[in-house]
């Protein structure tokens, strides 16, 4: 049977990371579909793996540190994706994260320039694929890639007791 090692699964993290930023920029700059403010911090951790797992890769004896921050990394994500979540289904309110700027503090300058910008909801789903939003495909591969996470702390702690 074959089994994956730990490089296998850093790579995989690597490789994901790398898609689903490319995917999210195709989205948005090919396709022309506007993100809300939770979506674009969405991306946040998968540039945050990304350079984890580059600095892994060079720093061979800090990678239970790395791994840790993975975790840690992962772990964000789908808090943000479950808020999202909860956002798009109506479990939770739009937080200040999603809203516009508040008028009432705004000068009569800046409350054009924020007409001219482009403020997308966060409730509002603008893509869907088979019927699911990217947030929900985000919370699936950030839960998926907290496990690869947990299950390289796991293949670290084995090589580290056999030495």
């Amino acid at each position: 049977m074959f089994s994956l090692t730990k490089q296998h699964y850093l790579r995989i993290l690597f490789t994901l990371s790398c898609l689903i930023l490319l995917s999210a920029l195709i989205i948005e700059y090919v396709l022309g579909y506007q993100p809300c403010n939770l979506c674009i911090i969405e991306r946040i951790p998968y540039g945050l793996a990304i350079i984890i797992l580059i600095l892994n890769n060079f720093f061979k004896k800090d990678q239970l540190f790395h791994n840790i921050l993975l975790i840690l990394v992962f772990s964000f994500s789908i808090i943000i994706s479950v808020y999202h979540f909860g956002i798009e289904q109506g479990f939770v309110e739009e937080s200040t994260v999603c809203a516009s700027q508040n008028i009432d503090l705004m000068t009569r300058e800046q409350i054009l320039n924020s007409l001219k910008e482009l403020n997308i909801s966060c409730k509002n789903v603008a893509f869907r694929i088979f019927g699911l939003s990217l947030t929900t495909y985000n919370l699936f591969t950030s839960v998926l890639m907290l496990i690869m996470s947990l299950k390289i702390l796991s293949l670290t702690n084995n090589h580290d007791i056999k030495k």
